[in-house]
C-alpha cells in the first residue's frame, strides 16, 4: 500500500465481515454510542487553524471531515428507519464531496456538527438496542451500487466510518505533534 493509499485509509478499506453475531453487534453498538464521546476527546482543543488543517494533501480539513461525519451518520440514521419501516426502499445517495464543500462544512464552527452527532448517535443507539435479528436482516437498495445492503452489513460500515474518519484526524495530530 502507498504512503497515500495509507493515509486515504489509515485502517484498511471496509470488508463486509463474513458473520455478524449477537456479540459483534453489541461491539457494534458501543463503538456507535461512544463514538462522539470518543471524537470530542480528540479535537476538542484544536485552533481554528488545526480545524482548517487537511488530513491530508488534497484531502478534506478536520472541520470537513466532522461535519461529514454529521452528515453521513444522519443519512444512515434514516436509511435505518427506512429499511425498518419500508420493504427495501431505494435510498437517495448523495454526493459527499460536493456537500463537504458547501459553506456549513468548509466555514462553520464544528460544535453544531458534533451536538448534531451525539444526538443522532444516542437516537441510533437507542434503535439498534431494540432491533430483533429478524430486523437486523431488514434490506435497503442502493441504486449507486446496484445493491441491497441489510442493516447489518449497514451497522458494520459505519462501524468502519467511525474508526477510518476518526484515524484519519487522529494520526494527523500524531504527525504534526498536537
Amino acid at each position: 500500500m502507498s504512503d497515500l493509499e495509507k493515509k486515504k485509509f489509515p485502517i484498511g478499506p471496509f470488508e463486509v465481515p463474513e458473520n455478524i453475531c449477537d456479540i459483534t453487534l453489541d461491539t457494534y453498538i458501543k463503538v456507535i454510542k461512544d463514538f462522539p464521546g470518543r471524537l470530542k476527546n480528540l479535537i476538542e482543543h484544536f485552533t481554528d487553524d488545526q480545524l482548517d488543517t487537511p488530513y491530508r494533501e488534497g484531502g478534506w480539513t478536520v472541520r470537513q471531515l466532522i461535519n461529514h461525519l454529521s452528515d453521513s451518520h444522519m443519512n444512515s440514521f434514516i436509511r435505518f428507519k427506512l429499511a425498518l419501516t419500508e420493504d427495501n426502499p431505494t435510498i437517495k445517495p448523495y454526493n459527499e464531496a460536493k456537500w463537504a464543500e458547501l459553506q456549513d462544512s468548509f466555514h462553520m464552527p464544528v460544535k453544531p456538527a458534533m451536538r448534531m452527532l451525539k444526538g443522532t448517535h444516542q437516537r441510533w443507539v437507542v434503535l439498534l438496542k431494540s432491533l430483533t435479528n429478524k430486523q437486523f436482516e431488514r434490506t435497503f437498495h442502493h441504486p449507486e451500487h446496484q445493491k441491497n445492503y441489510n442493516l447489518r452489513e449497514s451497522l458494520a460500515l459505519y462501524v468502519w466510518h467511525c474508526d477510518h474518519h476518526f484515524a484519519h484526524i487522529e494520526n494527523l495530530k500524531i504527525e504534526k505533534g498536537w
